[in-house]
């Protein structure tokens, strides 16, 4: 059966690290990367143990913008913009599934010969590094879920919310209509909404990213094509250990979905946040780079010797 659905275009009016750089975090780090057929825009920075940053759907590198280089202080951070997100292209075959999109990032992986031991995803991007592990296509020590977006919606907007999202993407208007109506007051009361409250600075950089035609787009054309009934189904066989930390303010991702995923993988371990939303690595940075930190101290990898030299 031939696929109809509308695939996003590769370049056209994304934005790019020459033009936008200026008013993009840390692009000093930034790095263009070709890697299975598209061009990545991808951050690195730091030394020690590889250690992946993946970002969720709608956001991008910059959602890392203080947490990254607080990271960077004992690991080697790879961070990049996911297909048809900020300043990386679109999959130039197929649809952004979940399947396509951890095939791809593995490619990125492989051109890069960057093999992650410990991997931290954001919402959809801890559903990504899920897949990644069952998969075989990556074998980290550990996986940190920041608020994962692991499961499907329950209830009716498990039955509405994907097909809506394929409408939205496949009428050629509506990436438009959301890109002329994202200003300031629009996107932080879409933050707030996620039980969010984040710096100005960060607002900015998403109304720069919503205001960008081809990113909302790519967003939409992601969420229309994501199904995570066949994670749902595998994470029982999931054998990297997982930390799962669960923000108590989270409108998104309920915390209450920490413990069905515990339900399914009775070893996994909840770390809970206080007064926190869906973004809380973006909200308190240094609180979640600690918790990351001392996962990391207990999953075998040893914090620097402070008697070593600065």
């Amino acid at each position: 059966m031939t696929d109809q659905r509308r695939r996003p275009p590769s370049r056209d009016g994304r934005l790019t690290l020459v033009r936008d750089g200026r008013e993009w975090p840390n692009t000093d780090a930034s790095h263009m990367v070709e890697a299975g057929g598209i061009r990545w825009h991808a951050q690195r920075m730091g030394a020690g143990p590889k250690m992946l940053l993946v970002h969720g759907a709608g956001a991008s590198t910059h959602s890392w913008r203080a947490l990254a280089p607080l990271l960077a202080r004992r690991f080697d951070i790879l961070a990049p913009d996911l297909p048809g997100h900020g300043i990386s292209d679109s999959l130039r075959s197929g649809v952004p599934s979940l399947p396509a999109m951890s095939t791809a990032l593995n490619q990125l992986l492989g051109t890069l010969d960057f093999q992650p031991d410990i991997v931290v995803g954001h919402s959809a991007g801890a559903a990504i590094l899920a897949r990644m592990c069952l998969d075989g296509l990556i074998a980290p020590k550990l996986l940190v879920s920041l608020n994962g977006a692991f499961l499907p919606f329950e209830g009716l907007a498990g039955h509405l919310f994907p097909p809506i999202a394929r409408l939205l993407f496949l009428n050629p208007i509506a990436p438009r209509l959301f890109a002329w109506s994202a200003d300031k007051t629009a996107v932080s009361r879409l933050l707030r909404g996620m039980g969010s409250v984040i710096e100005p600075a960060g607002v900015d950089q998403y109304v720069r990213l919503f205001s960008n035609k081809a990113h909302v787009e790519g967003v939409l054309a992601m969420l229309a094509n994501w199904d995570l009934v066949p994670l749902q189904r595998d994470l029982g066989k999931l054998k990297t250990p997982l930390a799962l930390i669960a923000a108590a303010q989270d409108k998104a991702v309920p915390p209450e979905t920490a413990r069905q995923i515990q339900a399914k993988l009775p070893g996994a371990r909840i770390e809970r946040l206080r007064g926190l939303g869906h973004l809380a690595h973006e909200e308190d940075p240094a609180l979640v780079a600690e918790l990351v930190g001392r996962l990391a101290d207990e999953a075998g990898f040893m914090p620097p010797n402070p008697q070593q030299g600065t």
